[in-house]
């Protein structure tokens, strides 16, 4: 396994979701993601709506998840998309590792706010572990969240991941979680 080895599924589905690239229709919902506060609480704050806008302009909505591990979470009946999943790699010049040079898996997800509560964030990481178990060699893959958001690490529990310590980065202590890739096949 080299450290560039990532999911390459294009699309991966579940009960009630689709895992997919983004498309133009994705722009609005994008945009609310990336500028509601609640959803961005544990991650620096709501990022200017202007900002954002340009950004999705100069990049183009389909580069924004175009990279292998990186998808729009959509409703399986609608293609609505109600948030971001990413199975990437953590970049080993980050805090926050379990081996000695870095670069494990890393789940990272947002949901909209009208998505909460309804066992989509666990649907959507099942589904992408299970698929990344099944094409990549075992190995660790990680959670690191704010230890403020008890949501976020109830559902790295439920999901099967270990605590494995804290640490300070972007002025707030961090909890790293991490599991065995394998430990999610079906």
């Amino acid at each position: 396994m080299t450290s560039s080895s990532s999911l390459s599924a294009t699309v991966i589905t579940s009960d009630r979701l689709r895992l997919r690239k983004a498309h133009d229709a994705d722009r609005d919902e994008i945009i609310e993601l990336q500028t509601d506060p609640r959803v961005r609480m544990y991650l620096g704050g709501p990022r200017p709506r202007g900002a954002v806008e340009q950004y999705l302009d100069a990049a183009g909505i389909a580069d924004v998840a175009n990279k292998p591990g990186t998808y729009v979470i959509a409703d399986k009946t609608t293609d609505r998309l109600i948030g971001t999943h990413v199975l990437d790699r953590r970049s080993p010049g980050l805090p926050g590792h379990v081996t000695e040079d870095g670069g494990e898996l890393e789940l990272t997800y947002l949901l909209r706010r009208d998505a909460w509560g309804a066992g989509l964030a666990f649907e959507a990481a099942t589904a992408a572990l299970r698929a990344a178990a099944d094409e990549l060699p075992d190995q660790p893959v990680l959670v690191v969240t704010q230890t403020a958001n008890e949501r976020s690490l109830k559902l790295a529990t439920r999901l099967g991941f270990q605590r494995i310590s804290t640490f300070e980065a972007y002025d707030a202590e961090q909890t790293l979680a991490a599991a065995n890739l394998h430990s999610f096949k079906a």
